[in-house]
């Protein structure tokens, strides 16, 4: 697959990653590997995956478990690197991934919005400026100042999409981290995703829930075995899927 340079926000070529199985983590974990010549078993979560994805397109990301769509995510998002194969990303990335990524859990709420609002590439005055918009959308504005390992993983979703949604991205990845909120905020969510979404803004959202997916996305990737299976419009997809998943 050749690189296109002008409408394409996102392009990947041949992209594969490799996670080994019972890597040693210490001499003497590794030690009856070498005594008896034991080969470290591994798989293969992606292999060979070709894909481009257009300004303002909305990209849904479906397959069962284990069939490399969070590590898809994560490989776009920086969090891991690929094994082979190279992509090219244009724009601001702001990524929700798996609860509590990108915060630390002896920070305070407070503290964490800095800091996870630097990850995600805004400078301090940015997040400044946006603070007081963060906190009252996520609100938790009462434990702001407590750790975040003691809140439970609705309030982290609560607090990470708020400084995330908050940024000014070009391009979006959403993991199913949604799905832990509660009904009224992930209501509250959708309307603000869908409220800052435009031509010039890209989605890529990994869901089980196909509402969600033929709500958000005008093509739909289906991943299997690390592998993509079938790609284009929601409906035939997702119905392909359903059938021979």
């Amino acid at each position: 697959m050749s690189f296109k340079v002008a409408e394409d926000v996102i392009a990947i070529d041949k992209l594969s990653k490799r996670y080994k199985i019972g890597q040693p983590k210490k001499l003497g974990d590794a030690l009856p590997i070498f005594l008896f010549k034991q080969k470290l078993k591994g798989f293969w979560a992606l292999r060979d995956i070709n894909l481009s994805v257009s300004q303002g397109e909305r990209l849904g990301i479906i397959g069962a478990n284990g069939s490399g769509k969070s590590t898809l995510l994560k490989i776009l998002s920086g969090v891991t690197y690929p094994t082979s194969g190279k992509f090219r990303i244009d724009g601001k990335v702001a990524a929700l991934l798996e609860v509590g990524t990108g915060f630390h859990p002896d920070f305070t709420g407070r503290e964490n919005v800095y800091l996870y609002g630097t990850i995600l590439g805004m400078d301090l005055a940015s997040v400044r400026q946006r603070f007081d918009q963060i906190v009252a959308f996520s609100g938790i504005g009462k434990f702001l100042d407590t750790p975040v390992k003691y809140y439970s993983s609705g309030m982290y979703v609560r607090l990470a999409f708020s400084v995330a949604i908050h940024l000014d991205w070009d391009v979006l990845l959403i993991d199913e981290v949604l799905a832990v909120g509660d009904a009224d905020f992930q209501k509250k969510c959708l309307v603000k995703i869908e409220q800052s979404l435009d031509h010039k803004k890209t989605l890529i959202l990994v869901s089980h829930n196909f509402d969600m997916i033929r709500k958000f996305s005008n093509r739909v990737l289906y991943l299997r075995g690390g592998k993509v299976c079938k790609i284009g419009k929601p409906n035939p997809v997702i119905n392909y899927y359903l059938k021979h998943g």
